[in-house]
């Protein structure tokens, strides 16, 4: 009898299966590049937005993408654009538990009325909010720490299973979104996820002229003030003239709420210095 020190001994047959045997890697690299975005905002550079969309999603050019939709004041083009393409894209939409009751109603309508089947309301964890946000009232200490919880984090677990996102951004919207590439690299983790702004370069009067054309309802809220709208505590009215998004987060120093830029990390439960609640 052969003895292995194993106690087990391969047969020559094994031996020669396990040489055939590839060795299963991980694929860790990043999805994309900037390259990657270079490229791409190269190739559509002067390609109509409808037909940018049609051979990005026809092609598989940005692999599993999702839309990540406010279903605010101008939300309803690119809703409407994917819907004519491929009413199945996963359109994502965070429910943060602090939205107008206009714009959950503007959502429901929107689905409803584009035939959105792939729609997915992402919320907080409740473990989360008990912790960090017990009394529903972070975002009057610590707004950054409210959209990290609510916005930041339900968007990061959802994302994870898929390699890009389109968004609704625009150029026009304020200074901080000024010339907007129609590609970019999403910086907000490691990932290498690709972001894709369709509508970047688009003028606040070809949104109107695509409204209209299209039939598209407006966001109840517009036409009281609101010509950008997120949660209700941190949004208010905007007056003539002023930067569409000077409303959102009035009286402090903060633009954007976080699904778009690096994350910080959050000090939880702490308050920020020179807290002075706004209620």
């Amino acid at each position: 009898m052969r003895r292995c020190r194993s106690g087990r001994c391969a047969t020559p047959d094994l031996r020669m299966a396990d040489a055939a045997r590839q060795i299963d890697q991980i694929d860790t690299a990043a999805r994309f590049t900037a390259a990657d975005a270079e490229a791409l905002n190269a190739r559509f550079a002067a390609v109509p937005t409808r037909t940018m969309l049609t051979t990005v999603l026809a092609e598989g050019l940005a692999g599993r993408i999702a839309a990540v939709s406010s279903f605010g004041a101008e939300s309803a083009v690119l809703l409407h654009l994917l819907a004519d393409i491929d009413r199945n894209v996963p359109v994502l939409f965070l429910d943060t538990g602090k939205h107008f009751p206009e714009t959950l109603a503007y959502r429901d309508e929107l689905a409803a009325r584009l035939g959105l089947t792939g729609l997915i309301n992402l919320t907080p964890d409740t473990e989360m909010l008990a912790e960090r946000d017990e009394s529903g009232l972070r975002w009057s200490y610590d707004p950054d720490g409210c959209c990290e919880i609510r916005k930041v984090q339900p968007l990061a677990r959802a994302l994870a299973d898929f390699d890009a996102s389109f968004t609704g951004r625009k150029g026009f919207q304020s200074a901080t979104r000024a010339g907007l590439p129609r590609f970019e690299l999403d910086t907000t983790d490691a990932a290498g996820r690709l972001k894709v702004n369709p509508l970047a370069d688009w003028s606040s009067d070809q949104i109107a002229a695509y409204f209209k054309a299209a039939g598209l309802p407006a966001h109840p809220l517009v036409a009281e003030g609101y010509p950008s709208i997120g949660c209700s505590p941190c949004t208010t009215k905007v007056a003539a003239g002023e930067d569409p998004r000077s409303g959102r987060w009035k009286g402090w120093d903060k633009t954007e709420c976080g699904i778009h830029v690096p994350g910080q990390d959050d000090a939880a439960g702490d308050l920020p210095p020179g807290f002075d609640p706004v209620f």
